[in-house]
C-alpha cells in the first residue's frame, strides 16, 4: 500500500511540474459549422488535423483560428470573415472576452474582475480563473403528408478553467420529441436518448453531459460523460459515433512528437439487461439491476510525413466482472489480453480498426476506415466465407473547382453480424444504441453531397443518399456464420435526396430549412422495424428550425 501511495504522489509532482499548452474542454460535435469549417481549413493546408478522432478541445479550435488568422494570405474573403466570426466565440480559450461592445461589470465590486454579458452568454476571467456560461433551446419542425411532428430542447451550457491545468464543463439538455423518431432500432443518424413514457408515442429525454480535465503540454488525461465519433467520415463514423447517448469514461490522450498521438478511454455502458442475482423482487415494484458492462479502446495515429495520417487501434466489450486493470493499460492488445483472463471458456468482445486519412492534394481529403469484428486469414479469398468487417471510404474537396464548394463522396459497406454479438452484455452498445455505424451489419450506402457557403455563416446544401439493407441472420453457433452472403437481396432501402440552408446569424444561433424527398421501402416487416412510420414510403418532408447553443 506504501508503495501506491508513493507512486501516486509521484505522478501528481511529475504531472505538477510540467509546462502546459492548452486545457481540454470539449466541442460538442453537433456543432457543425466550426467542425466542418476546422475541415476547411485543414483541407487548405492552414493547419494539421487528426480529424479520425473526435470531439476536438475548446483551445485546440481557438489555436486553429489563431493560426488561420495569421494566414490571411491563404484564405478567400468568405474564410476571413469566417475566421474573425468564430474567434469571437473562442476569445476565453485565447486572451479575452468574448466582446460585442456590450460590456457590463455585474461584480463591480469584486477586485481584478471583467464580465462580458452579451448574446453568446455570461463570461468572467481573471488571471486564475474563466468561465463562460450560454443557453440552449431550440426547436425542429417536420412537415409531410402523413402529419406535422416536432422535437424541441432547452437547458443550459457552463464551462471553466483553473488556472493553467484543470477544465471543467457541463451540459444539460431537455429534449421532447411528439413522435420517436430516434428509437434504437431506427436507421437513422440522429442522436438517441433514454426515452420516457409509453412507447410509439411521443417521448421525453435528458441528456447531461460534462467533465474535468487536467492537461500538460503534451497531453490530457479527463473524466468525462460525453460523446465520441472515431474514423473519418462525413456521414456517419464506422468505428465509434454519437448514436448512443453519452456515458462517462476516463479519457486520455497523449502527442509527445509531432508523427504521433495516442487517444485512449475506458467508458462504463449501459446493457439494459436485468441481473436477477442482484435485483430485488421482495419489494414492489421490484428494485430492478443492470448487468455491469465496460468499454476499452485505444488509437495510436502516425504521421509518417506532414498530412498523411495512419491510425490503428483496437477495443473490447467486456462484462460480468469488474472493471479490469489490464483494460486500463492504454497501449494494450485487448483481444490477447481476453484469452488470458478467460482461458478455455467464452471470449468477450473484441475489435480491431484502421483508419487512414489523406490531405497531401491541396484542398483535397482522402479518407478510409477498416472496421474488423472478427478476421481470420485462411477466410479471405474463399468464397464460401466471410470475415465479419465494415469499411468506408470517401473523398471530399474544396475550393478546387469553384470557390467556396465542396464535394463529398463516400461509399460504406458492413458485411453481415458485424458489431453483432450472440451475448446480450457483449453487444457494440450502450442503451441498446449501436456504438458504431448506423446501418449496422449486412448493409452499404452511397452519399454525394454539395455545400456551397456565399457569405459568413450561411452553408447551402444538397444531398443524396442511397442507403441499403439486406436480411438479418441470427447469430447462431450451431451454424456457419460466417457463410451468410452479402445482400442476398434488398430488404430495407433509402433513398433520398434533399435541398436545405443553414445561417448561423450570430455564433451558436442558427435558422435552418430543409426540403427532403424520400422513398424508404423493402420487406414490410424490415421497414416497420427499421423506420419511424412518419418515414415510411414516399415522402416530401419540410424540415425548419432555430437553435441557439448545443
Amino acid at each position: 500500500m506504501l508503495k501506491k501511495i508513493n507512486l501516486l504522489i509521484l505522478l501528481i509532482l511529475f504531472m505538477a511540474s510540467v509546462r502546459v499548452q492548452g486545457q481540454n474542454v470539449y466541442e460538442h460535435i453537433s456543432n457543425q459549422n466550426i467542425y466542418d469549417f476546422v475541415d476547411e481549413l485543414a483541407n487548405a493546408g492552414i493547419i494539421n488535423l487528426n480529424s479520425a478522432v473526435k470531439p476536438y478541445s475548446r483551445k485546440f479550435i481557438a489555436d486553429a483560428l489563431v493560426q488561420a488568422a495569421e494566414n490571411q494570405e491563404s484564405l478567400n474573403k468568405r474564410q476571413r470573415n469566417e475566421v474573425s466570426f468564430y474567434l469571437l466565440n473562442y476569445k476565453l480559450e485565447i486572451d479575452s472576452l468574448p466582446d460585442y461592445n456590450q460590456k457590463f461589470d455585474v461584480f463591480g465590486s469584486m477586485d481584478h474582475l471583467a464580465t462580458a454579458i452579451n448574446p453568446l452568454g455570461l463570461f468572467y476571467k481573471d488571471k486564475l480563473f474563466s468561465f463562460g456560461v450560454k443557453p440552449i433551446w431550440g426547436i425542429n419542425y417536420f412537415i409531410n403528408d402523413k402529419e406535422s411532428i416536432y422535437h424541441r430542447w432547452g437547458g443550459a451550457e457552463a464551462f471553466a478553467y483553473i488556472g493553467k491545468r484543470w477544465a471543467f464543463y457541463a451540459s444539460l439538455r431537455d429534449n421532447n420529441e411528439t413522435v420517436r423518431i430516434s428509437e434504437p432500432e431506427y436507421f437513422t443518424r440522429r442522436p438517441g436518448g433514454a426515452y420516457k413514457g409509453t412507447p410509439g408515442g411521443g417521448g421525453d429525454y435528458s441528456e447531461m453531459r460534462g467533465g474535468v480535465t487536467y492537461s500538460w503540454k503534451w497531453g490530457s488525461v479527463g473524466l468525462v460523460k460525453d460523446h465520441l465519433n472515431w474514423g473519418n467520415n462525413q456521414h456517419g463514423p464506422m468505428i465509434f459515433s454519437d448514436r448512443a447517448p453519452s456515458f462517462a469514461q476516463i479519457k486520455l490522450q497523449i502527442k509527445p512528437v509531432k508523427w504521433f498521438e495516442l487517444n485512449y478511454f475506458h467508458g462504463w455502458l449501459v446493457s439494459m439487461e436485468i441481473d436477477s442475482v442482484r435485483s430485488y423482487y421482495s419489494s414492489y415494484p421490484p428494485r430492478e439491476v443492470y448487468r455491469p458492462k465496460y468499454v476499452a479502446a485505444n488509437i495510436f495515429t502516425f504521421t509518417p510525413w506532414k498530412r498523411l495520417d495512419i491510425s490503428i487501434g483496437n477495443s473490447i466489450i467486456y462484462s460480468d466482472m469488474n472493471v479490469h486493470p489490464a483494460y486500463l493499460i492504454p497501449v494494450m492488445f485487448y483481444k490477447s489480453i481476453d484469452h488470458t483472463l478467460n482461458e478455455d471458456i467464452d471470449n468477450q468482445n473484441s475489435q480491431m480498426f484502421l483508419d487512414i486519412s489523406s490531405r497531401n492534394i491541396r484542398n483535397l481529403h482522402l479518407y478510409g476506415t477498416l472496421y474488423i469484428d472478427e478476421l481470420k486469414l485462411d477466410r479471405i479469398g474463399d468464397p464460401t466465407q466471410h470475415n465479419v468487417w465494415s469499411f468506408k471510404v470517401g473523398a471530399k474537396e474544396t475550393n478546387i473547382l469553384l470557390k467556396n464548394i465542396s464535394i463529398n463522396i463516400e461509399y460504406s459497406r458492413s458485411m453481415p453480424l458485424t458489431y453483432e454479438h450472440r451475448v446480450p452484455t457483449l453487444t457494440f452498445a450502450s442503451n441498446n444504441y449501436n456504438l458504431g455505424y448506423y446501418l449496422r451489419d449486412n448493409s452499404q450506402e452511397i452519399f454525394a453531397k454539395v455545400t456551397y457557403k456565399p457569405l459568413k455563416g450561411l452553408l447551402l446544401k444538397t444531398y443524396y443518399i442511397l442507403a441499403q439493407h439486406g436480411p438479418d441472420h441470427p447469430f447462431d453457433i450451431t451454424t456457419n456464420v460466417v457463410g451468410n452472403p452479402f445482400m442476398e437481396r434488398v430488404t430495407w432501402q433509402n433513398q433520398t435526396l434533399s435541398f436545405g440552408a443553414r445561417y448561423e446569424f450570430i455564433n451558436n444561433a442558427y435558422l435552418f430549412a430543409e426540403y427532403i424527398m424520400s422513398d424508404i421501402t423493402g420487406d414490410e416487416e424490415q421497414v416497420e422495424l427499421y423506420t419511424p412510420a412518419f418515414y415510411r414510403g414516399q415522402n416530401n418532408t419540410i424540415s425548419v428550425g432555430f437553435n441557439l447553443g448545443f
